[in-house]
């Protein structure tokens, strides 16, 4: 390493060592420091263990924040000096270790510069989605008249692209989102002090937030018009990231603001009761004015199904810590500790124990109880204006424990936010949690569980085509009532910019999203025919942080069947209301063993319909309506009772789907899905250059039927097709961009 100048202090100045403690913690243990910032050292003695040595001895080595599985390691410390410097690393290893080639060299093809350019339009859905017969159709909308049985596909529709789409635009999306398959939205971020202008007007003028933007409340009531007009509901935010401002008159306002020019309420609002009342405002005025295009009052109108009260603001594992006496905030730690300590006095507890939010133990009663106060209080309020909608108070999000359920059973349907990562079909159950696995971990005996935001990080991930049909499919079998992927746009849709929260024009995901619309929508995989109840009791409930992160059992079980989790009677929480596991539930006390043969591999639902095989990184769904594979399909011969694949292409996702009332195999009018990379333009633009997939598929189904592709400017030209012993033969070359395939009679 050379540096021409000394440069004083610099922050940084190292590597960074993650160890997959989620896959490999079992069999090697944590990593661990060699003395005198030497190196550091992996595995068992008496087996495969990896040591790494640095020569000269480093200036630092350190876990990160006491993260077992991040290790840092300096080659500088404050400073650089001038000059050139040299660092001899040895990695040495005893017993079987194998060597995996690279993520790019196991994906293989050409590289992304030399992909086609994308051509899915994004001010229509492809004409064919829409063309099906029958009412399984992708287009079909939801009686306005819904009932409990009514299954919700939704999207976010965030920020910029509410206040600052045309109005053409917005009802041109509209359609376009319910020829997709989307029969809800969550409007959301409409409060948030980053978006210009907000639900409140210009943030850099306004100087209380006690006013709503007349222009703004336009702009949503329009949106609510034109979603409506296409059959689709809507789920309002009442809270999402709202900005006290001095006007407001907000107790304790400078202590919240720290030095800024606003405060947020997160945490806060649970001991301030000014912050509770001005939230009550908000809502009144944003629920019971008239909207102009449909002479409702929101809460009037049957097309807004739910909404949520503050978004991901807990108390029981976030910001509770927010109140703590060393984060400076006396006034509003003085009420948090009042109500502490009179909480201890009247069950019995430690008053020293009860307010140590951080850690699990009375604090998780305690906060429960806290977080419930609030909840009954603005739920209250809602009730009292004649609101009768669905009522989430918030959400799990961030790795909540089990212990932050409780306070949300208040309302009426439990809300999840789940985020993952690269290679969630890779993750071993017994060993590591995918995005459904944080999920299913939130689903209450008794209680309805949605979904309003899911996704993956960091964008683009090469596998995000394999989550919309994975988390359908697992909704489904676990019987949720509602998904929405975040995002459709947070942006005016002609800037048409990629981004993980822009999914209206990810050719990655728009094909997928829209066939795990109509596998979820009308049911094609079955729910799940065996129960398993999480039911610890309470001294294990709160006591222990238990979470899908490390508790191989609630993975496992909702791998298997359909998992929930039982509230436990707790006499110090007496509004919580304990349901009983339903009849012939398997119920699990211990979070610890998994539910799978030791050494397992793959997995089958008790439906016999999903499997997923994590040392491969596949998954199948095999239904008689929809039939796919995902992952790591490519070099691989996939055979499903109407589908067969043998592609080249080794990493995407294939649905194949009847679009009539017809099973595969009978049916006269076949959707082909397809989901594959995708990379933005050089400097972070469009069109994305797409992955062409290569290969070969054949798809039983009646002679007599033309086969057709999507193509530039919304054409379906005909594409050549050999029908031979019941099925047709179908080709790509790799070289078109084809994200849709139908098989049906010539037009």
């Amino acid at each position: 390493m050379e540096a021409p100048q000394h440069m004083p202090n610099v922050v940084g100045g190292g590597m960074v060592f993650k160890f997959d403690l989620p896959a490999f913690g079992a069999s090697m243990g944590r990593p661990e420091l060699l003395p005198g910032n030497t190196g550091w050292r992996w595995g068992r003695s008496d087996g495969t263990q990896f040591t790494m040595r640095f020569e000269p001895v480093l200036p630092k080595l350190y876990f990160e924040r006491n993260n077992p599985a991040e290790i840092r390691a300096f080659f500088y410390d404050g400073h650089v000096p001038s000059g050139e410097r040299s660092h001899t690393i040895t990695l040495s290893w005893t017993g079987d270790a194998t060597w995996q080639p690279s993520r790019t060299e196991r994906l293989g093809g050409p590289p992304a510069n030399m992909w086609p350019g994308d051509v899915i339009g994004t001010r229509s859905a492809p004409a064919p989605l829409l063309s099906a017969t029958g009412t399984t159709t992708l287009a079909a909308a939801s009686s306005p008249n819904r009932d409990a049985s009514t299954r919700y596909w939704g999207t976010n529709v965030t920020a910029y692209a509410l206040f600052n789409t045309p109005k053409p635009a917005v009802a041109e999306q509209a359609k376009r989102l319910a020829a997709l398959g989307y029969n809800l939205v969550r409007l959301h971020h409409h409060d948030s002090p980053w978006v210009n202008p907000n639900v409140f007007g210009n943030p850099k003028t306004y100087n209380s937030t006690t006013q709503l933007s007349a222009e703004s409340l336009d702009k949503l009531d329009w949106w609510i018009k034109c979603l409506k007009d296409e059959g689709i509901a809507v789920w309002l935010d009442l809270h999402v990231q709202r900005a006290f401002k001095p006007g407001d008159n907000i107790y304790g306002f400078e202590e919240a603001a720290k030095g800024k020019d606003s405060a947020d309420l997160k945490g806060y609002a649970y001991v301030n009761l000014t912050m509770q009342q001005a939230m009550q405002r908000f809502n009144e005025a944003y629920l019971t004015r008239r909207n102009a295009y449909t002479g409702l009052a929101y809460k009037d109108d049957p097309a807004v199904v739910a909404m949520q009260i503050t978004n991901e603001n807990d108390i029981t594992h976030h910001f509770g810590n927010a109140l703590l006496p060393d984060k400076k905030v006396p006034l509003h730690h003085k009420v948090y500790r009042n109500a502490a300590d009179a909480f201890a006095r009247q069950h019995k507890l430690s008053a020293d124990k009860v307010w140590r939010s951080w850690e699990h133990g009375p604090s998780k009663l305690f906060l429960n109880d806290l977080e419930q106060r609030f909840n009954d209080t603005m739920v209250g309020h809602l009730r009292g204006m004649g609101v009768t909608q669905a009522l989430s108070t918030t959400s799990t999000w961030g790795r909540n424990p089990i212990s932050s359920l409780p306070a949300l059973t208040v309302g009426d349907v439990v809300d999840v936010h789940s985020y993952g990562g690269v290679g969630e079909l890779e993750k071993d159950p017994a060993h590591a949690a995918h995005l459904g696995h944080w999920a299913a971990a939130a689903q209450v005996v008794g209680k309805p569980l949605t979904v309003s935001e899911w996704n993956a990080e960091p964008f683009p991930n090469h596998d995000r085509h394999t989550l919309p049909l994975l988390m359908a499919a697992m909704a489904s079998h676990q019987g949720w009532r509602a998904l929405m992927h975040y995002a459709y746009s947070q942006e005016p849709f002609e800037r048409n910019s990629p981004s993980n929260w822009h999914g209206y024009n990810d050719p990655s995901l728009l094909p997928m999203l829209s066939a795990a619309a109509l596998m979820y929508r009308r049911g094609d995989v079955q729910e799940a025919t065996t129960t398993y109840v999480f039911d610890p009791g309470a001294e294990v409930f709160f006591n222990q942080a238990i979470s899908a992160a490390n508790a191989p059992a609630l993975r496992t079980a909702a791998e298997k069947g359909k998992l929930l989790i039982a509230m436990p009677e707790t006499p110090a929480l007496p509004w919580l209301q304990r349901v009983a596991p339903p009849p012939g539930a398997v119920v699990l006390k211990d979070p610890n063993p998994s539910l799978l043969p030791s050494g397992a591999q793959e997995v089958t639902s008790d439906t016999g319909q999903l499997t997923r095989n994590w040392a491969k990184g596949t998954y199948t769904i095999n239904t008689p309506r929809t039939q796919a594979a995902l992952g790591w399909i490519g070099g691989e011969d996939i055979a499903l009772p109407a589908a067969r694949l043998k592609l080249d292409t080794r990493h995407a996702s294939v649905a194949v789907q009847s679009l009539d009332d017809a099973v595969l195999g009978e049916s006269r009018h076949v959707l082909l899905s397809i989901g594959t990379r995708s990379m933005p333009a050089p400097g972070n633009k469009t069109p994305f250059r797409v992955e062409a997939l290569a290969g070969e598929m054949q798809v039983k189904a009646p002679p007599g039927l033309k086969l057709y592709r999507n193509g530039p400017f919304n054409q379906w030209p005909e594409h050549p097709v050999r029908y031979a012993n019941g099925h047709y033969l179908i080709r790509l070359d790799g070289r078109l961009p084809v994200q849709w395939l139908a098989l049906r009679p010539a037009v």
